[in-house]
């Protein structure tokens, strides 16, 4: 069927936390030994790419660069870099978030920006919640970068984007437009970046609601992995199936998922 592509998911697929997932380390090896062009795919905003690859070689996960990632933090910056190229926005969110708006050509600035954009962080107040109500009752509009209300960490899960984002709209009675899984705009930018056809593309992940919705919307074939968020006794209350189930990542090899 020609050539082959993957775009996989990393929170719950390759890492838990700062815990690597079983086989993870493997699954990396057999695609650059059987040269599958792959990207790693995150709603995790906080990090760079740079950040991303020397947190697996951490994990020791080796023989990737910063070209391998793209995270919902640069799919955002995408997004409003076509929208309103030289822009200003005020940021609730890490530095990978920041840092992706900068090389966006992105000002940022609390003095009427165009944009209130909001990623996950762990530095979350009263008075954020506050900035950001009175920005956008003022016209600013609201972007999030990703929908995503917990991550699974390696004791648990944590509140993630999605859970910052509900004082926000409560507050203000506005939803914001959200640029990662599982818009379809986000899997097309990583698909444009690994140069792929939709129905040469697997879509691999731990959400049911993100990740594998996100890539049967775009046209991709999908496979979930069971080390997150999603067991397999939940697959049967979606409407929508994968094309394939894996208990984790390291039972992943290419020739598999096709």
């Amino acid at each position: 069927m020609g050539e082959r592509f993957v775009i996989s998911d990393m929170d719950g697929v390759i890492y838990r936390g700062k815990n690597m997932i079983k086989g993870a380390d493997e699954f990396v090896a057999r695609m650059l030994e059987s040269k599958t062009p792959f990207l790693f795919l995150t709603n995790n905003s906080e990090q760079t790419p740079l950040d991303l690859q020397r947190k697996l070689e951490g994990l020791g996960i080796h023989g990737l660069t910063e070209k391998n990632f793209i995270t919902s933090a640069m799919a955002t910056a995408e997004f409003l870099k076509e929208q309103r190229p030289g822009g200003s926005a005020w940021v609730i969110g890490g530095a990978g978030l920041s840092n992706a708006l900068y090389n966006a050509g992105y000002s940022i600035t609390e003095n009427n920006p165009d944009y209130v954009v909001v990623g996950k962080t762990r530095h979350y107040d009263f008075d954020l919640i506050k900035r950001a109500v009175r920005l956008i009752s003022n016209g600013a509009r609201f972007i999030a970068t990703n929908p995503d209300v917990v991550d699974p960490m390696e004791d648990g899960l944590e509140p993630a984007c999605g859970s910052l984002l509900a004082p926000i709209e409560l507050a203000t009675g506005r939803k914001p437009y959200v640029v990662g899984k599982p818009n379809s705009l986000m899997m097309l930018i990583a698909r444009k970046q690994l140069g792929a056809r939709a129905s040469q593309t697997m879509m691999i992940g731990d959400r049911m609601d993100t990740d594998i919705v996100g890539g049967m919307e775009a046209g991709m074939r999908t496979c979930l992995v069971l080390s997150g968020v999603t067991d397999r006794e939940m697959i049967d209350t979606f409407p929508y199936r994968p094309h394939f189930v894996f208990d984790t990542i390291g039972d992943i090899y290419p020739e598999k998922l096709y």
